[in-house]
């Protein structure tokens, strides 16, 4: 199973969880997937032999021995997958691309048939185990197709063509006679790095102009997912998507919310803040004081962190006292070394060193020879030990980061593989994302200091530089995370008509980030779509979930470890009850809920059995007593 990273300043322009097929490969596998999901889910037949309604000939006697069936077939085309899928990342050619679909083609197929058939069985006369595992061949499933083979040909069709549209989406102008032709790197380019306003208006609004070649494509996609998650027993396809998080969908997005509530004010004064600083820099004329922010000078195509900005919005006159990526340069880290250093965090948690294995089969930098996929991901190739990072690794700051959320998918992964293969993942996708970001939060200049990186921890006074740094990528984070789904739940349950998808998206958006469009824009423009995972059919809840377990995880290792302080100041570098904790919840796998392993790291006795946000407002309690006093005076809120 590949897991896949993201680059902190572009959380992202591609980063599903699992392998992004190129739009050719993508048909291919909807039309197959969907073909296989032609019968619906009718009651269990007495036969295990290979039918048109069970060409996998598993076991449909009774729920326990359709299981165990499942899981082997499961588990096979899994491995087929990724071998294959990693041959092709490593090694783009012709030839492995179809390679590579063909393999996902026959995954993706089975995971199709075995969910039509999991739901065929009553689960509430199941043991609780076998239950749980036909729950979750039903729920893995992000886009069912309708069993009619016509509407399964055109939601494979429709699908392919709006993500090829957005891959391979530029603006193209003519001037003096000649072309010029500007894709979504171009515009995130000025996005991400220019002050003037008319420039970041233009890069803005070009790439928007991708986005409207796919919307009739869109709506016709909603009603046909839709028909394919009644037919495995849904209201809508929102709900088919909240319903793994071992709660009814309804009260998963109420927790959401729940959670939203704890950390908004957080978010809100660090808006203020921002607002009012880029109001001081480009005039109230742009930036109105009392208003939403304008979309295109927040330095990130979608508004969703803010990084790039931090020059303008920083505390006055605050030196963090170093800059990582040079102190790394300085000492003659490489590549291999920064990865390294990686394992030794985890291993001075009594974690295991990784197998030889991952050094020899792992990609850490980019070849010369050949094409590779450079977007980082872990590995875990036979589901037992056979784990490997692929990245293409540069001396800096956000790459040593990376590798500790790399290396955390590789513990996590090697910690459940005892477990049967259903319940080979993590409590639910949050967990795992959050996993290696919760390590990552634990180097701390303390700890750097530790290892020999800097020769001497920043005073006390340095760490407003650092916590506004990421307050600007994972509190800012936070709306954009949650309203991406939100917005689509709408869309599915039809709160948000076909006739307004933009002014659902901006109502949203005004809502929760309090951001506005920087010009009018009405309902021939289709925004939503300017952001992959809404063209690609991508869950993004996950996203969510893993900034806010990050920090509860923290906390609560941080305690279990004895360490007093700051939370911000915290590290768990070296502390073998931290570990303890770590590795006994990573074991369960997804064979328990959710809450039941949040507690194991949360406190044996009594410990927080639900998620919990208010872990961020502890991390940046002094940040927003700063942000707090330069507040006072302004209009905050929007």
């Amino acid at each position: 199973m590949a897991h896949h990273g993201h680059r902190r300043h572009r959380l992202d322009a591609r980063s599903p969880d699992r392998l992004e097929l190129g739009p050719v490969a993508l048909g291919l596998v909807m039309l197959l997937g969907a073909a296989l999901l032609a019968v619906a889910c009718a009651p269990p037949a007495e036969s295990s032999s290979k039918t048109p309604e069970n060409p996998l000939a598993v076991s449909t006697s009774n729920a326990a021995s359709f299981v165990e069936d499942a899981e082997a077939v499961w588990l096979d085309l899994a491995i087929q997958n990724d071998r294959a899928a990693w041959v092709q990342s490593n090694f783009i050619t012709v030839d492995t691309n179809v390679i590579a679909a063909q393999a996902r083609e026959r995954q993706i197929a089975a995971q199709v048939e075995l969910a039509k058939l999991a739901a065929g069985f009553d689960a509430d006369e199941a043991d609780p185990v076998v239950a749980r595992k036909l729950g979750r061949l039903v729920t893995s499933i992000v886009l069912p197709a309708p069993s009619e083979e016509a509407k399964q040909e055109e939601l494979a069709r429709i699908t392919s063509e709006m993500e090829a549209e957005y891959g391979a989406g530029e603006v193209c102008t003519e001037s003096a006679g000649e072309e010029t032709c500007l894709d979504l790197e171009d515009f995130e380019t000025v996005i991400d790095e220019s002050r003037d306003p008319e420039a970041l208006l233009a890069a803005w609004t070009g790439w928007r102009q991708v986005a409207p070649r796919y919307r009739e494509q869109f709506r016709r996609y909603v009603e046909l997912a839709n028909e394919g998650a009644r037919e495995l027993g849904f209201a809508d396809l929102g709900a088919l998507w909240r319903s793994g998080y071992d709660l009814p969908p309804d009260a998963f997005a109420a927790e959401l919310d729940r959670l939203w509530g704890q950390v908004r004010p957080l978010y809100d004064a660090l808006h203020c803040h921002v607002r009012a600083q880029l109001a001081e820099h480009y005039g109230e004329g742009v930036v109105a004081p009392s208003a939403p922010i304008p979309a295109h000078l927040l330095g990130n195509m979608w508004a969703q962190s803010w990084g790039n900005v931090y020059d303008l919005v920083a505390p006055p006159s605050v030196d963090a006292g170093y800059e990582l990526g040079e102190r790394l340069r300085a000492e003659g880290y490489d590549p291999l070394e920064m990865v390294r250093t990686g394992e030794r965090f985890f291993t001075s948690l009594g974690l295991d060193p990784l197998p030889e294995t991952f050094w020899e089969r792992s990609l850490f930098t980019k070849p010369a020879d050949r094409d590779v996929v450079c977007h980082a991901s872990a590995w875990d190739i036979d589901y037992e030990d056979d784990l490997r990072i692929k990245m293409c690794i540069e001396v800096n700051a956000e790459d040593f980061s990376t590798i500790h959320h790399e290396l955390g998918h590789n513990y996590y992964q090697r910690a459940y593989n005892d477990q049967d293969p259903l319940f080979r993942d993590s409590a639910n996708d949050g967990f795992h994302e959050a996993l290696g970001d919760t390590v990552a939060l634990s180097i701390t200049p303390a700890y750097l200091e530790e290892i020999g990186l800097i020769d001497q921890e920043p005073p006390a006074s340095a760490d407003l530089a650092l916590l506004m740094r990421l307050a600007l990528d994972k509190v800012a984070f936070l709306p954009f995370g949650l309203l991406i789904d939100k917005f689509r739940w709408e869309v599915f349950s039809g709160a948000i008509g076909a006739d307004e998808y933009n002014a659902g998206w901006w109502r949203l958006r005004e809502e929760y980030q309090g951001i506005e469009a920087p010009v009018e824009r009405d309902e021939s423009d289709f925004d939503p779509g300017a952001k992959y995972h809404v063209a690609a059919n991508v869950p993004y809840a996950r996203y969510f979930l893993a900034h806010i377990l990050q920090f509860q995880l923290h906390r609560a290792l941080c305690a279990a470890a004895g360490v007093e302080g700051p939370l911000h100041r915290c590290s768990i570098y070296d502390n073998a009850e931290a570990g303890a904790r770590l590795a006994e919840m990573m074991s369960v796998g997804a064979s328990r809920p959710w809450p039941e392993a949040l507690a194991m790291i949360t406190g044996p006795e009594g410990g927080e059995a639900e998620m919990d946000a208010t872990a961020i407002l502890d991390y940046f309690a002094p940040l927003q007593e700063w942000l707090d006093e330069q507040n006072e005076g302004r209009t905050c809120g929007w």
